[in-house]
C-alpha cells in the first residue's frame, strides 16, 4: 500500500471539524468538507478553505415525525404552551485557515459568518395566527459567529492513519441580538432566542479522533468522531453537548474528479439554563451526503455536497431542513 497516500489522507481528514449548531439539533450542518490526495495535501504550509452552507428549516418535526403547526400549537410543555416557529433560513460562510508542519502537527482556525432569517408565531397561536402576548417576532441577522481553534496530532504510527483533535470554541459571536416583535399588544424589539444567536456566549472544549486509510489504489475512506461541550454558562444559558460521527468513502479512479459519499450522524443534548429552551432543543440525527470534489489546478480544488436526512429524532417541536447544500473552495499555498 502507498504510504504517501495514506499519510496525505490522514492529514487532510484531521482538518475536518464540522460546525456544531448546538441549540438546534435539527438544523443539520454535520458535513465534513474533506478532500485529499491533491499534490499539495500533507505538505508543510497553509491551506485556505472557504465554504458556503444553505439550510432552510421549514419543516416542523416532533420526535421522529413531522407535525403540523395546528397540532403543535395544542401541545403543552413543562413551561407552558408550545412555541410554533414558521421558518429559519440559514446562510453560513465559513473560512478556515490551516497550517501543517508537514509531519505530525497542525492547527486550524475556523471563522464562521452567519446570515439568519427567522420567524415565529410564539406560544399563543392557533398554528396559523399569532395571539397576544405570545412572544412572536421576526428577525434578520448577519454576524460573525463563534471562532474555533483546533490542533491535531497524527504521529502515533508511521503511516499517519490515526490522529487526535483538540481545541476550543471561543465566545466571539454575539448572543444579545434583537428582532422585531410582531405582537400588536407589545410592539418594539424582541430578544432573539439564545439558540438562534450567532454565538452561545460559552467557551467550549473540542476533542476528536480520526482514522483514514486506502482500501486500494482507487478507493479511500475515513472515520471521525468529534465531541464539543461547553465549559461554562453565559447569562443563564448553556448549550448542550454535541457528538458528531462522520465517515466517508471516495473513488479516486478519475484524474480530476473524485465522487464521495458520506454518512453523518449527530447527537446533541438539550440546552440548559433559565434563558434556554429546555423543551425543544437536542436530538439525534443521521444524514447521507453525496458529493463531488474536483481539482482546478494542483493547488486549487472545488467541492459540492448535498446532505439529505435519513433519520431525525428531535426533542419537543423543532424546525428541520429537508436538505442542506454545501459548496466550497480550497487553496494550498
Amino acid at each position: 500500500m502507498n504510504i504517501k497516500k495514506i499519510r496525505l489522507l490522514a492529514t487532510s481528514i484531521a482538518l475536518l471539524c464540522p460546525a456544531f449548531a448546538h441549540a438546534c439539533a435539527s438544523c443539520g450542518y454535520t458535513l465534513s468538507s474533506d478532500w485529499d490526495g491533491l499534490s499539495t495535501a500533507g505538505q508543510a504550509g497553509f491551506k485556505l478553505d472557504v465554504r458556503y452552507d444553505y439550510l432552510n428549516q421549514n419543516q416542523l418535526r416532533s420526535g421522529t415525525s413531522t407535525i403540523g403547526p395546528t397540532a403543535a400549537s395544542q401541545m403543552q410543555t413543562s413551561t407552558g404552551p408550545q412555541e410554533v416557529e414558521k421558518f429559519t433560513k440559514n446562510n453560513y460562510v465559513t473560512v478556515g485557515l490551516d497550517y501543517s508542519s508537514g509531519g505530525n502537527w497542525g492547527i486550524n482556525l475556523v471563522v464562521p459568518y452567519i446570515k439568519r432569517d427567522h420567524s415565529t408565531l410564539g406560544t399563543a397561536s392557533d398554528g396559523s395566527t399569532a395571539g397576544a402576548d405570545g412572544g412572536q417576532y421576526n428577525s434578520s441577522t448577519s454576524n460573525i459567529g463563534d471562532i474555533k481553534v483546533i490542533g491535531r496530532y497524527a504521529g502515533f504510527d508511521e503511516e499517519h492513519k490515526f490522529g487526535v483533535l483538540f481545541g476550543t470554541k471561543l465566545p466571539t459571536g454575539s448572543h444579545t441580538l434583537t428582532g422585531t416583535s410582531t405582537d400588536t399588544t407589545n410592539p418594539g424589539s424582541a430578544l432573539i432566542d439564545r439558540g438562534l444567536q450567532p454565538g452561545t456566549g460559552s467557551t467550549d472544549l473540542i476533542l476528536g479522533v480520526f482514522y483514514a486509510d486506502m482500501l486500494n489504489d482507487n478507493w479511500s475512506y475515513f472515520a471521525q468522531t468529534i465531541v464539543q461541550t461547553a465549559l461554562n454558562s453565559s447569562d443563564q444559558y448553556k448549550p448542550g453537548t454535541g457528538i458528531n460521527l462522520n465517515s466517508g468513502l471516495r473513488y479516486n479512479g478519475f484524474e480530476n474528479i473524485k465522487p464521495m459519499l458520506q454518512l453523518n450522524a449527530k447527537y446533541v443534548k438539550h440546552d440548559t439554563g433559565a434563558n434556554a429552551d429546555t423543551n425543544s432543543t437536542g436530538g439525534t440525527l443521521a444524514y447521507v451526503s453525496p458529493g463531488i470534489i474536483t481539482a482546478v489546478t494542483d493547488k486549487v480544488s472545488l467541492y459540492a455536497f448535498v446532505q439529505v436526512p435519513l433519520y431525525q429524532n428531535v426533542r419537543g417541536v423543532q424546525l428541520a431542513p429537508r436538505y442542506t447544500a454545501s459548496a466550497g473552495m480550497k487553496v494550498s499555498f
